[in-house]
């Protein structure tokens, strides 16, 4: 395969869309099918009618099948911490009055299809329950956050919508009910309308491009990319639980249908949006400890914020 891959490297680096080549099982539907085939690489992929017959990657060559797999512009991977244009999901970033947080995900507005950054909301709006003044509709967010020395001219966007997150440590009594109210919170989560769709990038630092949502399964494994402790990977221990979270000096906050992992976040990772293996999200990453990550679904933050995870 080796011997398969030199020979025909020269032509097919001339085609036109192809950015490099390799070995490696052919993939259908985003699995491994286990037949060896020649991988090309190529930016995205488009339709055949979309290529002149020339730079066509063909079926096979030499009886060596082939496979076409999309990767993206490939670059330099910047620091974490550092500014980043167009920012990727998993670099730093926090509203001007937090210390930093990770830029989860480029969603998009249900309404507009806009594109738009999805984060926590206690790292793009300050852990507000929106009559607090801890933060405001239009505020800056800054990438890298302040922590990373970001600053007024490092703005990448500002506060458009936000999940209140409110204070509280006990259920009310009797309450049994579907939707979360004052006191009960269902996700930690916020949006920031990026200044220039420009600024910003949809594939996730070190993960690539999301392919959608899945529900969470209990025995699942996750993989999320953040700020502090990059790519880790964890495994789902229980799901639709309920549980007090410490917000620091804003208090203790009570949390239903939450997520819980394995330990995969350090602080700094809040934000990272939870991956399965084929790249589906089922939550977002708002809290944890030494022992445990905690995720909103992705149900209920698609919901709360009226956001889609691919364009339309």
């Amino acid at each position: 395969m080796i011997d398969a891959l030199r020979q025909y490297r020269p032509q097919l680096l001339c085609l036109r869309h192809v950015i490099g080549c390799g070995v490696g099982f052919k993939e259908q539907r985003g699995q491994t099918t286990g037949v060896r085939s020649l991988i090309v690489f190529v930016e995205r992929k488009q339709p055949a009618t979309a290529l002149s017959l020339a730079d066509r990657v063909p079926r096979e060559l030499g009886g060596v099948p082939t496979d076409v797999i999309a990767v993206g512009r490939l670059r330099l991977l910047a620091s974490r911490t550092a500014r980043v244009r167009p920012a990727p999901p998993g670099v730093s970033i926090g509203h001007y009055r937090v210390t930093a947080g990770t830029f989860g995900a480029v969603v998009y507005d249900e309404d507009t299809g806009r594109p738009l950054i999805l984060s926590n909301n206690h790292v793009l709006a300050n852990i507000t329950d929106g009559r607090d003044g801890r933060a405001q509709l239009g505020d800056p967010v800054y990438q890298p956050g302040t922590y990373d020395a970001g600053a007024a001219d490092d703005t990448i966007g500002h506060l458009l919508r936000f999940a209140p997150v409110y204070r509280a440590h006990r259920l009310p009594a009797g309450e049994e009910t579907d939707s979360a109210g004052p006191g009960l919170n269902r996700v930690d989560a916020a949006l920031a309308e990026p200044i220039s769709p420009d600024v910003i990038s949809p594939y996730v630092m070190g993960l690539g491009e999301i392919r959608g949502t899945a529900a969470p399964q209990v025995g699942a494994r996750v993989w999320k990319s953040g700020r502090t402790s990059g790519v880790t990977e964890g495994r789902i221990r229980a799901v639709a639980a309920t549980l007090n979270v410490s917000m620091g000096e804003a208090g203790t906050s009570l949390f239903e249908d939450q997520i819980v992992t394995s330990p995969m976040a350090e602080p700094g990772d809040s934000g990272s949006v939870g991956l399965t293996e084929d790249r589906r999200i089922v939550g977002l990453l708002f809290a944890g400890s030494p022992l445990a990550t905690l995720f909103n679904t992705v149900e209920n933050v698609s919901r709360v914020l009226r956001v889609r995870f691919t364009p339309a």
